[in-house]
């Protein structure tokens, strides 16, 4: 079961002078970050690892032998996690480069360039069973702004996703919230079978950030 790791002592900035007032506060947010604090102690790349540790802990998200299809890997924890809940194939692919992790494979390009769902299904050798997306924006601190951008990536990782996914596969992609608009759920509720929006304990309480699960992939004739 994961748990969520224990706070410790408030660590203080040394020489916080240095730093603008908006870098203090994010170096302090990380240095007390018990999530940041465990990650870092259990060999995870990000925090955010514990997220799909949290999600699939609550949906089984990732089978023994699963094909994983990570969109915006960087920095890798997520490639982490399905490695380590058993996925045999787990490819993932970013604009920034990533450096390896054993068991997986990474492609630094644009996942909706054409051709790359073959590329990406090759390096799997087959369908995937997962695709996962932990892509979000440059933010711009417009919340109606923000929200079109990660609705426009959401809705491009689920077009790639169905054309990609094996019958039964799932995916999962971060929103903010204001959860999915109404033409998005309509795509997910035809495509899946099970259709649900999660903010993983790790979310940080005052982040905007959730995640729409989707499970039981189906193939929809045009």
């Amino acid at each position: 079961m994961t748990t969520p790791p224990p706070r410790r002592e408030t660590v203080r900035l040394k020489h916080a002078t240095k730093h603008s007032p908006a870098s203090q506060r994010w170096l302090a947010r990380q240095l007390n970050d018990p999530y940041v604090q465990a990650a870092k102690a259990q060999g995870w790349r990000s925090r955010a690892a514990f997220k799909l540790l949290e999600l699939d802990e609550k949906y089984k998200l990732i089978g023994r032998q699963a094909r994983v299809v990570d969109l915006g890997a960087a920095p890798g924890g997520w490639a982490q996690v399905a490695l380590a809940k058993g996925a045999a194939k787990v490819v993932g692919i970013d604009l920034l480069p990533i450096i390896p992790v054993t068991g997986a494979a990474f492609i630094e390009g644009d996942f909706s360039a054409e051709g790359m769902d073959i590329r990406l299904q090759e390096l799997l050798g087959g369908q995937a069973d997962l695709v996962l997306s932990d892509m979000a924006p440059n933010t711009t601190g417009h919340v109606a702004t923000d929200h079109i951008r990660i609705m426009a990536l959401a809705e491009l990782a689920l077009d790639f996703a169905a054309g990609v996914l094996t019958p039964g596969g799932a995916f999962v992609a971060k929103l903010f919230q204001g959860g999915a608009e109404q033409e998005m759920l309509n795509k997910l509720k035809k495509h899946f079978s099970s259709v649900r929006h999660a903010k993983p304990p790790a979310s940080r309480k005052d982040s905007k950030e959730m995640y729409v699960v989707a499970t039981g992939f189906r193939l929809v004739r045009p």
